[in-house]
């Protein structure tokens, strides 16, 4: 810790460029990596643990980064100068500091984690179900009706619960905009919840272009053309739409 006044001269510029460096490194981050736009209750959940983690990021390398620079530039040897560098035995303060921080921050943040995770996952008893099957290079969807789609047509301000399977190799279930994703394994069938808070159209409307599932796992040679679109619709279009397809499909029998 400072000691003289020297030293708390030192300590406060090198405080000063951290705090600027943290504010500007995630403003950067912010900006040059913008996260797309929110369309489900989870995005602004998950935004806002995202929005933790790039305060810490940015402190932290703004606390090495400013503390390696400084010393470098301002406490290196001057020509003609051949004394030798004052002696530290250890500081038994500095090193508690720098165990019980970290150890704080990790708890911290694992609470945080936590917290996010539970108001993610929760059932609700008036959830939508509606189950994915991927494959190379693309995606089927069946509804309790008995319907099949290739597209994802879901109700705006309803919860949704997604049963996920694959019938070939491993893919993952990602629309950005939700913010959630989910591996589809082999073998096995996996959930996802979410609940969509702006329709399609008006998604579109704003941003100028259609919300899309992709497949967030390398899964073969045309991984880059496994997306569906997805269809966010007011309840009534979707009970609606339900209702059609399920008078225009036979029984059990997928759309080509």
């Amino acid at each position: 810790m400072p000691k003289s006044a020297n030293d708390r001269r030192h300590f406060i510029i090198v405080s000063v460029l951290i705090a600027i460096g943290t504010v500007v490194l995630y403003w950067l981050l912010e900006t040059v990596l913008p996260l797309p736009a929110q369309a489900s209750v989870e995005s602004l959940t998950i935004d806002q643990l995202i929005r933790w983690h790039l305060w810490l990021i940015a402190f932290l390398f703004s606390l090495v980064v400013v503390f390696m620079l400084y010393a470098i530039i301002i406490f290196r040897r001057r020509e003609g100068d051949d004394t030798e560098g004052e002696h530290f035995e250890g500081n038994t303060t500095l090193e508690i500091l720098w165990t019980a921080i970290p150890l704080a921050l990790v708890v911290i943040f694992a609470f945080i984690g936590i917290d996010t995770l539970n108001r993610v996952v929760f059932e609700d008893p008036n959830e939508v179900t509606v189950k994915a099957v991927g494959f190379q290079w693309g995606w089927r969807f069946e509804y309790p009706t008995g319907v099949q789609s290739q597209e994802l047509v879901l109700p705006v301000d309803r919860r949704v619960r997604m049963e996920l399977e694959t019938q070939d190799v491993n893919h993952a279930f990602w629309i950005p905009e939700f913010r959630v994703k989910q591996d589809l394994l082999a073998g096995q069938t996996n959930e996802l919840r979410f609940t969509p808070t702006m329709t399609s159209a008006d998604y579109e409307a704003e941003h100028g272009r259609e919300i899309r599932l992709v497949c967030a796992e390398l899964c073969g040679r045309a991984h880059w053309s496994m997306y569906a679109v997805v269809k966010v619709v007011p309840e009534a279009e979707y009970t609606a739409w339900l209702d059609e397809q399920f008078a225009s499909q036979a029984p059990g029998v997928a759309q080509k």
